[in-house]
């Protein structure tokens, strides 16, 4: 029985993240393309494209190695793009079910980006290690592989198509939001928030001078805290949500 629990996680993990993963490799495909003027060679962009798994990092990464930034430079704009994921992680703990390991745990929180993180919170009931696993898997072996092509096929395709290119994540994104917050009113009120929340932010005096990361991070706090506030999720003794 458990193993059929388990074989039905996996494909049912393969099955979400199939469509992530071809949405990854058109994006990759454009960052192996900014990748190389870094100087990245194909497994190289591989490489750092299968560890990292961040579009944002990853993109500020390539382009202060290309201008020869210092290594603190990097780290620092990693770390502060890349800050929402510890956010992400936290949610996430909460749909893990009482007694799951410490590794587990740990290994579900390296698996997380957007729309692993998306796919995930929205499993009914508990999430199991290896739905989140399986779909981290797939996504990540076609943006790593997007990457390495891109770095391959160099800067031949023109700048219109790469961007084109460029805005399929977030359209990709919006595909797994758009469910969630047709189903039930609080996701459609905590969504459109963000979206008004996330262009003033951008042309506000203060915080406009934030970049895109920390922007990020501050509307995630505020927008979930009131969220939470709010309306609070009730969550059954049998781990249903």
């Amino acid at each position: 029985m458990a193993k059929t629990a388990l074989r039905k996680d996996i494909i049912d993990g393969l099955r979400v993240g199939s469509p992530i993963a071809m949405g990854y490799f058109a994006v990759a495909f454009s960052l192996g393309i900014i990748a190389v003027h870094a100087g990245l060679t194909a497994p190289l962009g591989f490489l750092s494209s299968f560890f990292t798994r961040a579009s944002a990092g990853e993109y500020g990464t390539y382009t202060l190695v290309a201008v020869q930034a210092a290594y603190v430079e990097v780290v620092v704009m990693c770390l502060v793009v890349n800050l929402r994921y510890m956010l992400m992680s936290a949610a996430l703990s909460q749909k893990i079910a009482p007694g799951t390991s410490w590794f587990h745990r740990i290994m579900m929180a390296l698996c997380i980006t957007d729309e692993v993180f998306g796919v995930s919170v929205a499993h009914p009931g508990y999430t199991p290690p290896a739905y989140t696993y399986s779909a981290a898997l797939i996504s990540t072996l076609f943006w790593a592989s997007g990457c390495a092509m891109g770095i391959m096929a160099g800067s031949l395709l023109p700048d219109a198509m790469v961007t084109a290119l460029s805005m399929s994540l977030y359209g990709m994104f919006l595909a797994i939001i758009i469910p969630q917050a047709r189903s039930d009113r609080n996701v459609l009120y905590a969504v459109t928030a963000s979206f008004v929340l996330s262009g003033l932010f951008a042309v506000l005096p203060v915080v406009s001078q934030l970049n895109s990361g920390m922007r990020t991070v501050v509307l995630t706090i505020l927008i979930s805290a009131v969220a939470a506030w709010l309306k609070p999720i009730n969550v059954e003794s049998d781990g249903k949500s």
